[in-house]
């Protein structure tokens, strides 16, 4: 029977995973090799399956972008079909938490990716019989964000499963899940690019309809132990208490949550923007939108590639951490300030290695911190923290955008990134003190 943990738990500060100088299990010298997680049968199938539907995820986010660009001209409403997808995430995330710790994971990410797979064939329908409006677009985004109220922090907290428990696999495999991601941030927007030209909207989302099999199918391939699931019942808001009681008294969490929800939340809102970029300032077409939005992701590899090889002792990964966000807040600025086409692909390729760094940084010692019959719920406070702010950071990149102008707007996010950035550097003491979870 698995046991709740205290209310109101107590988590020193010392002894700090400094003392050792390496992660538990990470062997001698720590150092992992850039693909080690893919040793696990498991996470080889959800590595392809999810690359496969990610693909189709990231056309269906440039598609979506253009057709709302199209239908309204208004920056102000990508920033609101970018709220109407956030604001499920924030008032549902916590209590999906407890349910992620309660279910079979894999069981949940199967219905959520069914359920998306649903929305995206949908939204092809409308948008192929021309019926399409603006409001149908605000009313899936919704519920597409309340599915990834569930299937967002049941993934996270299911990458331990698919390693078999091993932390000394787990930095590697959050890099590589990372990877995953943004290597198809490079390849779908692209295709998007090309297929807006050929196919219109309707194609990309049927064909991210589609993609959506690859990962469904990966995730029943898989062999996992028998999960035993236990009631919750009545003592959801007891459960979901335990899961703010332990980000609260655990110095590191809270700080990491606290810049990630600000840099995330606001500082990498400027992308409601790009669309606007890309066509008024860039004066390019859909092409050029997929192709900037796929510099990101190029980026974004690079820096994952070059985090894998390095050692993840405690000390390299608070410098990605640091590293990530100041390129990250550098980039966003240069890239508002940027008329000439070269230099935006430029920017938006240190965008996506910041925020890889940042982002899977973030990710790893939050899942090193936690112990395990906690970590669906501090997962779904990442989650929250991730994107709980982004609702109100979209709606004020699209009314800077529309009332001031977009360059004031992203160049805004950028200097919101860099606060924050400062914000980490002056908490990095209580990150060298904080434990790991045995």
């Amino acid at each position: 029977m698995q046991q709740r943990p205290p209310a109101t738990p107590s988590y020193p500060a010392t002894p700090s995973y400094e003392d050792s100088g390496a992660i538990p299990g990470t062997g001698q010298g720590g150092r992992l090799g850039a693909f080690r997680a893919l040793r696990h049968r498991n996470f080889r199938l959800f590595f392809v399956g999810q690359l496969t539907s990610l693909v189709g995820t990231w056309m269906q986010i440039v598609a979506q972008g253009w057709l709302v660009l199209r239908l309204t001209n208004s920056p102000f409403k990508l920033g609101l079909v970018a709220f109407s997808s956030y604001i499920p995430l924030l008032l549902v995330t916590v209590f999906a938490g407890v349910v992620v710790d309660h279910v079979d994971r894999r069981r949940l990410i199967v219905i959520t990716q069914s359920c998306l797979m649903c929305s995206a064939f949908v939204l092809s329908a409308l948008t192929w019989t021309r019926v399409v409006r603006v409001e149908h677009i605000i009313m899936l985004a919704s519920f597409n964000g309340l599915v990834n109220a569930f299937d967002l922090p049941g993934r996270q907290a299911f990458l331990v499963e698919m390693i078999g428990g091993n932390k000394e696999d787990l930095p590697n495999a959050i890099a590589l899940n990372s990877m995953t991601f943004n290597g198809a941030r490079s390849i779908g927007p692209a295709i998007a690019g090309l297929m807006l030209m050929v196919v219109s909207e309707a194609g990309c989302f049927f064909l991210n309809g589609v993609s959506y099999l690859a990962v469904i199918w990966s995730l029943l391939e898989m062999e996992l132990p028998a999960h035993q699931t236990h009631r919750f019942g009545l003592t959801m808001l007891k459960r979901v208490r335990d899961g703010f009681a332990y980000a609260s008294h655990h110095p590191a969490t809270f700080n990491l949550l606290i810049a990630i929800a600000l840099i995330m939340g606001l500082g990498m809102q400027y992308s409601v923007l790009v669309p606007v970029f890309a066509r008024n300032i860039l004066h390019g077409q859909a092409r050029v939108y997929g192709f900037l939005m796929a510099a990101q992701g190029i980026g974004a590899v690079c820096g994952a590639v070059v985090m894998s090889w390095r050692s993840q002792q405690p000390p390299q990964i608070r410098q990605h951490l640091v590293a990530g966000a100041c390129l990250l807040g550098s980039a966003i600025i240069v890239f508002g300030l940027s008329r000439w086409l070269p230099l935006s692909f430029a920017a938006q390729m240190l965008v996506g290695a910041g925020m890889l760094n940042y982002v899977a940084s973030t990710n790893t010692l939050i899942q090193l911190f936690v112990s395990d019959e906690l970590r669906g719920r501090v997962m779904s406070l990442y989650t929250m923290s991730l994107m709980g702010l982004a609702p109100l950071g979209s709606l004020e990149v699209g009314f800077v955008g529309q009332h001031l102008s977009p360059e004031v707007a992203v160049v805004t996010a950028g200097a919101v990134t860099l606060v924050s950035a400062v914000y980490l550097i002056s908490r990095l003491k209580v990150l060298a003190a904080a434990r790991v979870a045995c």
